[in-house]
């Protein structure tokens, strides 16, 4: 299996039969689309089409004019050694070579000539002898769905994926243009969510001056991108979905534009002059009246006004029981120092709750209604960020399931259970475990049996939801390497919430 070639940012460059059949015309293909590939500086591949004529087509029908697709294979062929030195030019122009084989006796020569990665066209999506044959082959693999429903896709996918194949995806409409209205790119944010460790792509076939569609692709999650290519001459025409040169300069500096427009894959910090315009429409907080120090500013101390001044507290930023620095004077700016007191235990938990609901829903994790929740805090809410853990009961019978919840760099020091023992399988993100200083990193999917005695501790760099499946549940059965911990009662290293959605905790 080949799993090391990487197919995001991958630009395909379909040749089909726009060669003509004719070596040199092929080779100038070859050339100039490399040059605007270098222009651009994409990873790009020229894609040909391979078909063993001799027996693809059935010997009764090679006179038939009737099927236009035969009249077209049967006339721009080329011998073995005109499709060799084709692959040679793609190499030699350090473009990635790629073939669609429509036929096993395809499939066999491409792999004499050592293509990189193969090519599966709508039309063979579901032809499972051909599907059998390419899976063999141990290369990375490209799968067009044009005119696929949702369950044959699913097909192909559990297919591929029982065969250990390295695969791709491409959202594609067999219809040649596609016009706006039949494109449905949601398709490919669709396949994203359903397929998500499969790379989706964008096969397409509007027409050339359609440069809105690939904007759209890219921001619905597609990362390979493909179109047919050509060039005119005076005797030869490309058809109304194949782009020249010029046109794909033009259709690569629109995916370009849109790289740049869609932004950061994740919330970046604020821009410095977005701060500064917004800062600008903010209100300040400004004394009401003389203010003395070390007295507690109440709301009827205060106003709020614009202009936010320098070092000013924002509005946003005001607590009742701000304590005050220094003595105020009437309408003077409250300073933004006191901003900077500890925050209190009810912040702390509030602001937890934000973020673990935020981590459950882009993790697509449903809760339901019925469970409670904890935070485990063995030394103090203060040092919850560092170390802890937001535990949720959903069940506790003679079975046991909760969802165990950590933000990014949060840890649980070394303990064990007398009585219980417990599964930790992760649902999202990258847990790391410790058992009897066996170290061992978890990723989704992954499972680790902790047994009765056994000591263990677990953390997360980035954030990490997982599930503990276990015998049941009894309070007081955690024994901390740490004896300090062990000397806590339960109230003091947990706070437990008794609503989730209006934050009261006992």
């Amino acid at each position: 299996m080949n799993n090391k070639f990487d197919f995001n940012d991958l630009f395909i460059f379909e040749m089909a039969n726009n060669h003509q059949g004719n070596l040199e015309h092929g080779l100038k293909i070859i050339r100039e689309f490399s040059d605007v590939a270098n222009l651009y500086n994409i990873k790009a591949a020229i894609k040909l089409q391979l078909r063993d004529l001799d027996t693809f087509i059935h010997p009764n029908f090679k006179n038939d004019n009737s099927n236009k697709h035969i009249t077209r294979f049967l006339s721009t062929k080329l011998t073995s050694l005109e499709f060799q030195t084709l692959c040679s030019e793609i190499e030699k122009n350090k473009m990635i070579t790629m073939c669609t084989p429509f036929d096993e006796n395809s499939v066999d020569r491409l792999m004499d000539l050592d293509i990189e990665v193969l090519k599966i066209g709508s039309c063979s999506a579901s032809d499972w002898p051909l599907l059998t044959k390419i899976a063999e082959t141990g290369k990375p693999v490209i799968c067009s769905t044009g005119g696929l429903n949702l369950k044959q896709i699913d097909n192909v996918v559990s297919f591929f994926q029982h065969r250990g194949v390295y695969f791709a995806l491409m959202h594609c409409v067999s219809i040649y243009p596609t016009p706006l209205e039949k494109l449905e790119l949601n398709q490919i944010a669709i396949m994203r969510d359903r397929y998500p460790n499969v790379t989706i792509g964008f096969s397409t076939h509007e027409e050339p001056e359609n440069l809105i569609a690939i904007g759209i692709a890219y921001a619905k999650g597609a990362r390979i991108f493909e179109r047919h290519v050509g060039i005119e001459t005076e005797k030869l025409k490309l058809n109304s979905y194949s782009s020249t040169t010029q046109q794909i300069a033009q259709w690569l500096q629109a995916y370009q534009n849109s790289v740049i427009a869609c932004g950061a894959q994740s919330r970046p910090p604020v821009d410095h002059s977005e701060e500064t315009a917004l800062e600008s429409l903010m209100r300040g907080v400004y004394a009401a009246h003389k203010i003395e120090k070390g007295s507690i500013i109440e709301k009827s101390s205060v106003f709020f006004a614009m202009p936010l001044q320098p070092e000013q507290l924002r509005s946003g930023e005001w607590k009742e029981d701000c304590v005050s620095d220094r003595d105020y004077e009437k309408n003077e700016a409250i300073s933004d120092k006191l901003a900077n007191r500890a925050p209190s235990k009810k912040e702390i938990i509030y602001q937890t709750i934000h973020e673990i609901k935020g981590m459950i829903n882009n993790a697509r994790v449903v809760v339901g209604n019925d469970f409670s929740v904890e935070f485990s805090h063995q030394y103090g809410i203060e040092k919850f960020r560092e170390i802890g853990a937001v535990i949720i009961d959903v069940i506790n019978r003679a079975y046991c399931k909760k969802l165990i919840i950590q933000l990014p760099n949060q840890q649980h020091p070394y303990h064990y259970h007398k009585k219980k023992e417990e599964t930790f399988q992760v649902l999202w993100g990258v847990l790391e475990t410790e058992m009897e200083g066996n170290r061992k990193t978890l990723y989704p999917g992954d499972t680790l049996i902790v047994q009765q005695g056994v000591w263990h501790k677990f953390w997360t760099n980035s954030g990490v939801i997982f599930e503990e499946v276990s015998t049941t549940h009894f309070n007081d059965d955690s024994f901390y390497e740490d004896k300090s911990i062990n000397r806590l009662t339960r109230e003091q290293r947990k706070t437990k919430l008794t609503n989730w959605g209006v934050h009261q905790f006992d």
